[in-house]
């Protein structure tokens, strides 16, 4: 997925690294806890003037958030925007090589997981943080959660009938699905949190009867997944995210639904800050923004927040959360199995 480099306000323009107005390191901004904490957060950012945030959301929806801070607080988020893996790519190459350009950094949980353990990350204390779900802070403290990717399965209400919908993953093998079903290229850890669910042998074996008996259609990127979904091309999806879906509903009223099969699987995305901020005081501000006023506003835009006073809207769902570290740790095992199971045997496009 193409990277691309914007200011909130939609004009291209290359992060600062100018850190002249700055005063104390990261670390010591990020763990300050006195009464006067914002007051101190604020002034200082307004003299720094601006960030830089490397995202993996949608620009669109990056866009909306970062405008409303701008608003609130009148300083600028430039943002660069790429997929979660480029998004770390960079800011660890970028450190290799002495620079250190990011202040936020807003992707995925298990690309999180992999900033941290790079040590690039810094903890911050924030007030925030008690008013987040358990599973949203992690022991190091390094990155939070702000909002969950809820893995569900997306049908097109034209293509699907209602009372068809499977009940279990084991429906799925009934021949009537067979050249129905898709499924995102790059879903390893999906795939390894059901595998895990119904005991590793049998997982793994349904993923292989479920291939050869009905197949999977294999496509790059969830919201290509789901738009395809709503044209009917591909009528039944196993990981879509549960937000999009809402979105492609409510906002261009398209055919599409969603349900979870139990459990349904929720991979956290983050926020963290730079251990070597060129704006520390303003990556400080964004990072309690985002898990206080741009809550209400993700679940506004049909994400699932981590903020419990807001709640998750699937109050219904029994959720298994993905853990980033065990992800990253056995990660070449489960994009083994992933890519010799699911995407060479399956019928890609």
């Amino acid at each position: 997925m193409g990277a691309l480099m914007t200011s909130c306000g939609n004009s291209t323009q290359a992060p600062s690294s100018d850190n002249s107005s700055q005063k104390g390191s990261a670390a010591e901004i990020a763990s300050y806890e006195g009464a006067d904490r914002e007051q101190k957060l604020v002034e200082a950012a307004k003299k720094e003037g601006s960030l830089n945030l490397y995202t993996s959301m949608a620009l669109e929806d990056m866009q909306k958030l970062a405008s409303e801070f701008e608003k609130k607080y009148d300083i600028k988020v430039n943002i660069w925007r790429a997929g979660s893996e480029n998004v770390l790519q960079r800011i660890v190459t970028e450190a290799k090589g002495g620079r250190f350009e990011f202040d936020v950094v807003e992707t995925n949980g298990p690309e999180m997981e992999a900033v941290q353990r790079e040590k690039l990350l810094q903890e911050v204390k924030s007030p925030y943080l008690k008013d987040l779900i358990p599973q949203a802070v992690f022991p190091h403290k390094e990155w939070v959660a702000t909002r969950l990717n809820v893995f569900v399965q997306a049908y097109n209400t034209n293509k699907v009938k209602k009372e068809e919908l499977p009940k279990s993953y084991q429906d799925l093998l009934d021949p009537k699905w067979k050249g129905r079903l898709g499924i995102e290229a790059e879903d390893l850890d999906y795939f390894a949190a059901v595998v895990k669910e119904m005991g590793e042998e049998k997982g793994i074996n349904y993923w292989k009867d479920l291939v050869s008996t009905n197949g999977l259609s294999v496509r790059k990127g969830h919201t290509l997944l789901a738009q395809l979904v709503a044209s009917g091309e591909v009528p039944f999806a196993l990981t879509v995210y549960s937000y999009k879906v809402e979105q492609l509903k409510t906002k261009d009223k398209a055919p599409v639904d969603w349900f979870a099969l139990d459990p349904a699987i929720a991979r956290p995305n983050g926020v963290g800050v730079s251990r070597k901020a060129p704006h520390p005081n303003a990556a400080v501000l964004f990072y309690d923004f985002m898990i206080s006023d741009a809550q209400k506003m993700l679940s506004s835009m049909e994400f699932v927040p981590t903020n419990s006073k807001i709640g998750t809207g699937l109050n219904d769902i029994k959720l298994k959360f993905v853990d980033p570290a065990i992800i990253l740790d056995e990660n070449e095992k489960w994009s083994k199995l992933y890519d010799e199971i699911i995407v060479k045997k399956a019928s890609k496009k």
